[in-house]
């Protein structure tokens, strides 16, 4: 346990004010919160964020509902082994056994970024336990054909990208600015709580190995979302950045097209939609909570 809970004194405790808990799985030692009674709320967060980037929703939900947001190994307050290959596919297959360690069901997955392919993906595999999904700017399609991806994945794979990963700590400290469309909307000190989980080499290779699965896992993806009828039935509530220069409302598009009873709420903000429309997007889930929750009393 000491190496997940080791030089945590950067955490600010009055923005994250959170029970730390850890689970024991076949991957590693997985920190997770778990606050509040009731429906099951569970939080997917992707690169190069963690639980965090829910603080606020936790805060605000957990008073009506169970909210759970986990810390994908690698990331965050988790244990970062040196054997674990961080694809979305191994992250998956750890969010699948977290599920089901804990047994819980009726729960409403959020999932963002990679975190949606990982989210999803467990959730198409646990399809009995889900009762509704929210979705932040994410995808789940191959993304080979993408030129956009394409490129990212050149840079990624080569001696620099490996450089700029692992030395200059590039994914959170110049990625997730990028992410921001108004950047005042990023403190230094929040910065700084996304900076901090990756102190050295050695704790930066799970941002290097799911970045160069965006192209790497490529037909995984596509596998997922061929699945994905064993969730389409189910209420989703879509919340999109328009502003998003990661992925852009072309994806958004995609969902639309394939999720058309979704409610689909869009802001003029970044690939961070969390910490930019952190009240609006609060508001938003509860009122699908509500929603949902009286749609299933009276059928």
């Amino acid at each position: 346990m000491s190496r997940s809970m080791q030089s945590q004194k950067w955490l600010d405790t009055k923005l994250y004010p959170f029970e730390n808990k850890y689970l024991h799985l076949e991957a590693g030692e997985m920190h997770y919160i778990d606050e509040g009674e009731g429906d099951v709320i569970l939080f997917i967060h992707g690169t190069p964020s963690w639980s965090f980037l829910y603080r606020g929703f936790i805060s605000s939900l957990s008073k009506k509902y169970r909210c759970i947001a986990i810390d994908h190994i690698g990331f965050g307050l988790s244990e970062k082994p040196k054997d674990f290959d961080g694809r979305p596919e191994s992250h998956s297959k750890n969010l699948s056994e977290f599920i089901e360690k804990l047994n819980i069901k009726n729960i409403t997955i959020v999932v963002h970024d990679f975190g949606g392919p990982i989210g999803l993906s467990s959730a198409i595999q646990n399809h009995n336990r889900i009762k509704k999904v929210v979705l932040f700017n994410t995808w789940l399609w191959e993304t080979k054909n993408n030129p956009a991806a394409q490129k990212v994945d050149k840079i990624i794979n080569s001696g620099i990208g490996k450089f700029l990963y692992l030395r200059m700590n590039f994914s959170p400290k110049f990625l997730l600015k990028k992410g921001f469309y108004e950047k005042k909307n990023l403190s230094k000190n929040i910065h700084k709580q996304y900076i901090y989980p990756f102190p050295n080499k050695s704790s930066r290779i799970s941002l290097l190995n799911i970045g160069k699965s965006l192209v790497g896992s490529s037909d995984w993806y596509q596998k997922q979302w061929n699945k994905l009828d064993k969730l389409e039935q189910k209420p989703w509530l879509i919340l999109w950045g328009t502003k998003d220069e990661f992925l852009t409302t072309e994806y958004l598009a995609r969902w639309k097209k394939k999720l058309p009873n979704a409610i689909i709420k869009n802001y003029e903000c970044g690939h961070f939609i969390q910490e930019e429309k952190t009240k609006e997007t609060i508001q938003e889930i509860e009122k699908f909570m509500q929603l949902t929750n009286h749609r299933s009393a009276n059928p």
